[in-house]
């Protein structure tokens, strides 16, 4: 590639977005890593002359955060301070032909599917024999593992068909050879992704298989836990249950977004349930497997949420006592089947609601969290931050739960090492303790 500075290429990936965005970058550098490129995530050094954006395209202030990341590469280009800006993901899928019209100095844009051309403009061949081989990005114990790609779902709200297709299976080898793989690094837990764990397996086994890639990747040697994300509340495959009560390995935690309960709601968004049908769900997870912490996701603020619809999803919080749960301002997306409906819920609404609805939340965090005081936990430590080491419990994920804290002035503690730390002191979102 001939590019006007007279420093060896060094490729710098720049990643917004979700987990599975991480995961494609992290291909994506593995196979330019084979092909013997100099290739860097986020560097922070601005000493790169080639820079790939790998865009979020979900909702509006994720695709603004994307928006901007692109302008301010392109002005470092404008700028003469690096050569070749390319742009990749979802933001890039969805709005293409756009983003070249306004945006002119972007060298290309390339979708979710095309990365065996992004390669080539890279000057790098895709090696298909690459199953499981990537850079990771994340601390070197614990990774994402895609176990499918794509989403199947008609959810009224959702641009992620637009942006990825369709749902594909990943095969149980492949995803083996790729857990075992990450475990001969030194990883210790995996986090499975996708857009619908629960759907896993139905284009290629004809059945829900998710229970029965659990029973493989709970063989694989160096993993201690494996983790669960993105399930879909209709059609849940309930033997996933029985192998997360009896599998010592599978994290007793569940990421299952419900997005809302109001059944009118749950109809215009297309998902597929009731709000009885929710209840009784969530009834069934608890007997199944007593400590399991459940983590949810909401929207608040769709179109036609009343004042009253929102009270319900309240009291439902309120009743349900979620571990872990987030909420979002629904995002008005153009090609969705939502976007016939009037967008009619004011911003400061939506505002308000989440904020109330977090703050329900939070209580209920602080509660549960007092419960832990005196007991003990075998958590897995991530990072030293100031004072304090962080680590999780098996109920947390990482960036999106609760940390366990412990002083550091105090105490010494390997980081990616399992400790069994026993709690002292609890916050809202965060416990204190110390080593056992």
């Amino acid at each position: 590639m001939r590019t006007k500075s007279i420093k060896k290429n060094k490729i710098n990936v720049v990643t917004l977005g979700c987990s599975k965005n991480i995961y494609d970058s992290e291909i994506l550098m593995g196979q330019l890593k084979a092909n013997g490129k100099n290739v860097v995530h986020e560097d922070v050094n601005d000493d790169e002359n080639i820079v790939v954006i790998n865009t979020c395209g979900f909702i509006g202030k994720a695709k603004e955060e994307s928006i901007d990341t692109i302008l301010h590469y392109a002005q470092r280009k404008e700028a003469g301070e690096i050569d070749k800006v390319f742009v990749t993901g979802c933001l890039s899928e969805r709005y293409k032909p756009d983003l070249e019209k306004e945006i002119t100095n972007v060298d290309q844009f390339f979708g979710t599917h095309d990365l065996p051309n992004l390669l080539k403009v890279l000057e790098a061949d895709y090696k298909h024999e690459l199953i499981g081989e990537r850079l990771t990005t994340t601390p070197k114990h614990y990774a994402y593992l895609k176990i499918a790609e794509g989403c199947d779902r008609p959810c009224s709200f959702c641009a992620i068909p637009l942006m990825r297709g369709g749902h594909v299976s990943t095969p149980i080898e492949e995803i083996v050879i790729e857990a075992t793989k990450l475990a001969e690094k030194g990883i210790k837990e995996i986090m499975l992704i996708a857009q619908d764990l629960t759907y896993y397996g139905l284009d290629i086994y004809k059945k829900r298989a998710l229970a029965d890639l659990l029973k493989k990747l709970v063989k694989v040697d160096g993993i201690e836990w494996i983790r669960l994300h993105y399930a879909f509340p209709s059609g849940f495959p309930m033997d996933v249950l029985e192998v997360m009560k009896n599998e010592p390995k599978i994290c007793n935690y569940l990421d299952i977004p419900l997005q809302h309960v109001n059944t009118e709601l749950l109809k215009s968004m297309k998902r597929g349930t009731t709000r009885e049908k929710t209840i009784d769900l969530i009834k069934k997870f608890r007997a199944a497997v007593p400590n399991m912490a459940i983590r949810t996701t909401l929207i608040v603020g769709y179109p036609g949420e009343t004042e009253e619809m929102f009270q319900e999803l309240k009291d439902f919080v309120e009743e349900m006592r979620f571990d872990r749960m987030g909420a979002f301002e629904y995002s008005h997306e153009e090609n969705t089947g939502a976007f016939v409906l009037e967008d009619d819920v004011p911003e400061d609404v939506k505002f308000r609601r989440v904020n109330e609805i977090m703050e329900v939340q939070s209580q209920i965090s602080w509660e549960l969290n007092q419960q832990k005081v005196g007991k003990t936990f075998r958590c897995l430590f991530d990072r030293k931050d100031g004072e304090y080491f962080y680590g999780r419990t098996e109920f947390d994920s990482p960036d999106v739960d609760n940390d366990v804290l412990v002083n550091a002035t105090k105490h010494y503690i390997k980081l990616g090492e399992f400790i069994n730390i026993k709690i002292n002191e609890a916050g809202d979102f965060d416990l204190y303790g110390e080593p056992v």
